[in-house]
């Protein structure tokens, strides 16, 4: 090879260079990305959605009220949709701990005091002097897990409000005394 075909193969491969450069700076222009401080990606959270936090009753409930729709509601009905509730929690005067408490008298029982039950620290740090008034039910009914950060009970929740009322309606009625509705 001579002096000639070498400098054509050289030329070759600066040109070849050149025009990856150029491409190269071209692109850079058409498509810039900033380059981030801190490499990754940012997700967005709501905050205290961390894993161990205290539990808390949320203070601006998402739900609807359901004090006006207490006088009409259907205890039938509700026990039929309570049925669900069967598999955890016991409905009997002298109900036994299953996987739930009892549910019997639970209308105006303090939060967490059924005997024999070992509560949630979510529970345990939300009952703090309260009890389970309607509008408290009708809140943990609607999505126990929303309601009531960190609970250990699993169920779902109840979407409708009507059937809310009525499960409610009929937890009333599980008493000696039923609890009086409350005035409006």
């Amino acid at each position: 090879m001579d002096a000639f075909e070498f400098n054509k193969f050289a030329m070759a491969g600066l040109a070849a260079v050149f025009v990856l450069m150029g491409l190269s700076i071209v692109t850079e222009s058409l498509f810039h990305m900033e380059i981030p401080e801190k490499p990754g990606y940012m997700i967005a959270v709501a905050e205290g959605t961390g894993g161990h936090e205290t539990a808390a009753v949320d203070t601006g409930p998402a739900y609807e009220p359901i004090l006006t729709l207490l006088a009409s509601a259907d205890v039938d009905a509700g026990k039929k949709v309570a049925k669900k509730c069967a598999a955890c929690h016991d409905f009997a005067v002298a109900g036994k701990t299953r996987v739930g408490p009892p549910l019997y008298g639970i209308v105006n029982r303090a939060m967490g005091s059924a005997d024999g039950f070992g509560y949630s620290s979510a529970m345990k740090a939300a009952s703090d002097g309260k009890s389970w008034d309607y509008e408290t039910l009708n809140g943990f009914l609607w999505k126990p897990k929303k309601f009531m950060k960190g609970t250990a009970m699993g169920f779902a929740g109840l979407k409708k409000v009507a059937d809310r009322a009525n499960v409610i309606a009929y937890l009333r009625s599980l008493a000696e005394t039923p609890a009086a509705f409350p005035a409006e």
